[in-house]
Order: C-alpha cells, then structure tokens, then sequence
C-alpha cells in the first residue's frame, strides 16, 4: 500500500477518561476511496476512535495521519476545513434551524458561492427530500430525514474523508437501506469513509474492508467478505449458529 493511496492512518491510538482506558492502541489504514468500517458491541471504544481523529477528546498515546497531514494538536475547525467532517450520532442537527440553514453551516469553510449552489445541487439529488424540506424546521424531520440532514452537511463542505458514526441508529429498515444506498453512492464519488456501524451485517455487506474492536482493541481485522465467512463474527455479532 503505497503512502499516496492512504487517506487516514491511525498508529497505536489510545483514548481515556480519567483513569479509564476507553482505546488501547488501535491502528489501522485507509486507503483512499474505501468504505472502512469499525464495529462492535457497546463500549467497545468505536465512538471515541472517531472522536479521537477530529480532537473531540485528546490522545493519550499513538499518532492520527490524515490525507497526508499529521493531526497532533490540530483543532477540530481546521480538522474540518481540511476536508474532515464528522457525522455524529444522534444527528445533532439543530432543530430551531431551517433544512436549508443546517445545509448552509456545513459549508462554513467553504462560503464561495460560486459552488454553494452547486453543492446544495448535489446534496438534493441525493437526497430529494431534504429539497422538498428547505423551509422546514430541522427538528420537524423525521429520524430517518434528520440523517439524511447530518449526511448532508457533512457533504456541504466537500469533505475527501467522511466519517460517519452509526447512520443506522434507530430508523425502520426501510430507511436504513435508502441511507445505505447514499453512503455507497458518496463513496463511488471518491470520498472516503470511515464507518462506525453497530449494525454488523450491513456495515459488513457496505464496508470493502472492516476492524472489529473488543474493549478498545483491534480484535480481528479483514476484508468484509473475509470477516462476513469468520466464524467468531458470524457467532459473536451476525447471531448465527456456527457449531459443527
């Protein structure tokens, strides 16, 4: 793997709270173009990686290399305008806030409103119905809008290295599938992705390539197509019964 194809690096990242050890040495690589994805059980650390690599909470130990810059002591602004961004769970949209307005604050470091309109374009084609809901309170959309809405505008700022922490959570299937869909038509665009999914099945069926953590470590690491055919995934997280 060539430095050039690699988006993000983390090299024995470690994460703690207080005297708590939340991630003990993770590393992993993604190339560029990839979806990779982090699952695990609750409280295996996956939120705290993701936080780690934007500087939401400090490092305790390890190094972040992001689209070829090292990320020590870089705040999480300037992580952003580098091309950055953090999808987080729960949304966190602002509710009081327009569709349109909460699209236009993910373009805060990018205000040239030569691209704006075309990248507002691009999120709508997207997702059509954050178009049919510009003027409509952020807080009025449903779950499945509102993470249609923090995808978004996440994508208004021209992100190269999207990381998305559970897109899933708490929408009916049918609306898990449409958000998976766009997840895999961001990435065919040539945007990176790193995924924090509890939904192993799926991030397994999206992710070219996944890393299991277990209490903040790297337990097992492969293709999706390898880890789908593990047995101690497929027993452990997939809820089959693999027993000769």
């Amino acid at each position: 793997m060539s430095e050039a194809s690699v988006d993000l690096e983390l090299e024995n990242v470690a994460v703690s709270y207080g005297g708590i050890a939340a991630v003990k040495g993770v590393s992993l690589a993604v190339r560029r173009g990839e979806i990779v994805a982090l699952i695990g059980a609750n409280g295996a650390g996956k939120t705290s990686v993701l936080k780690a690599l934007v500087g939401l909470v400090p490092l305790a130990g390890g190094r972040v290399r992001a689209l070829g810059r090292d990320l020590a002591g870089v705040p999480t602004h300037r992580i952003v305008e580098l091309g950055v961004p953090l999808g987080p769970d729960g949304r966190a949209i602002f509710g009081g806030l327009t569709v349109r307005e909460n699209l236009d604050l993910g373009a805060f470091t990018k205000r040239d409103p030569k691209t704006l309109g075309s990248r507002l374009e691009r999120v709508i084609a997207l997702f059509p119905r954050l178009g049919e809901r510009l003027a409509q309170a952020g807080g009025t959309l449903s779950g499945g809008e509102q993470q249609m809405l923090a995808i978004g505008r996440a994508l208004m700022g021209e992100p190269k290295l999207l990381l998305l922490d559970e897109p899933s959570l708490g929408l009916a299937p049918k609306l898990v599938a449409q958000i998976f869909a766009s997840i895999v038509a961001i990435a065919e665009s040539g945007i990176t992705i790193l995924l924090v999914e509890q939904n192993t099945r799926l991030a397994l069926e999206t992710a070219h390539a996944a890393h299991v953590l277990v209490t903040g470590e790297v337990a097992l690491s492969g293709t999706s197509a390898a880890l789908r055919e593990d047995p101690r995934v497929r027993a452990a997280y997939l809820g089959e019964d693999v027993r000769a």
